[in-house]
């Protein structure tokens, strides 16, 4: 069953490892980016490619999902593709090469989609495999993110 709050909207209380994977409740885990958190670009670039270089796709999946759920239309399917994008990173560090192919594809097809600066990270995604070095590709990603 999943965390809700007062109001009865799912909250992500449960801790989770750098991975992204759900700890026992209690346990330590890595911060976690706010349920409410709705970052402009500015910040949600800065703060993703942050998490990037730090190793940390997952947290850097949440804040491209929570400018996704602030973003105006035209904007949503970026930040979603840039989302999922960071979920096949966090695949490949989980060792779900054939889940992280899966979400580069997607993800890929929405960051090129929206052309400009995303059209160099949806190839960089799109070029990357089930038996990648997650490190690396980690890199990658955050080299053709826009700034």
């Amino acid at each position: 069953m999943r965390d809700r709050d007062p109001e009865g909207r799912p909250r992500n209380a449960r801790p989770r490892d750098a991975f992204g994977r759900p700890l026992p409740y209690g346990s330590p885990g890595v911060a976690r980016v706010p349920d409410d958190y709705a970052p402009t670009t500015e910040q949600a670039l800065a703060d993703g490619r942050r998490f990037l270089s730090e190793g940390l796709p997952f947290n850097a999946h949440e804040v491209f999902e929570g400018r996704w759920k602030c973003a105006p239309d035209e904007e949503r399917d970026l930040w979603q593709g840039l989302a999922q994008i960071c979920v096949g990173l966090t695949h490949l560090q989980r060792g779900n090469g054939r889940g992280a192919v899966t979400l580069f594809s997607r993800g890929a097809a929405k960051a090129q989609a929206y052309g400009g600066a995303y059209d160099a990270v949806g190839k960089a995604a799109s070029h990357l495999s089930h038996d990648s070095d997650a490190d690396a590709a980690i890199a990658l990603i955050l080299e053709k993110l826009p700034s």
